[in-house]
């Protein structure tokens, strides 16, 4: 997987991002937010790999979720990173 995917000029993986601090925004937290940024990096990796081309047969559709899988584990993980970062800075 690169980091470099990328959606109309934007990469996919800040997309995901943002989309969890909107969510944050809302009062979500904690666990459950770690747990909504692997569930938004799941969707859009999936659809990202739709968005490519329907994948045809098993091999195809395991290969979206793989990536799903691994854009929501690594939003996840970069959320919870950045959330480090912060708490030790302050």
């Amino acid at each position: 997987m690169e980091f470099g995917q990328i959606v109309s000029g934007v990469p996919l993986i800040f997309v995901v991002m943002g989309i969890v601090e909107l969510i944050k925004a809302f009062g979500l937290q904690g666990k459950a937010l770690t747990a909504a940024s692997f569930a938004v990096g799941l969707a859009l990796g999936i659809a990202y790999q739709i968005s490519l081309g329907l994948p045809t047969g098993y091999a195809g559709w395991f290969g979206a979720v793989i990536f799903g899988l691994a854009l929501g584990l690594m939003a996840s993980k970069v959320y919870d990173a950045m959330k480090s970062a912060t708490k030790a800075q302050g």
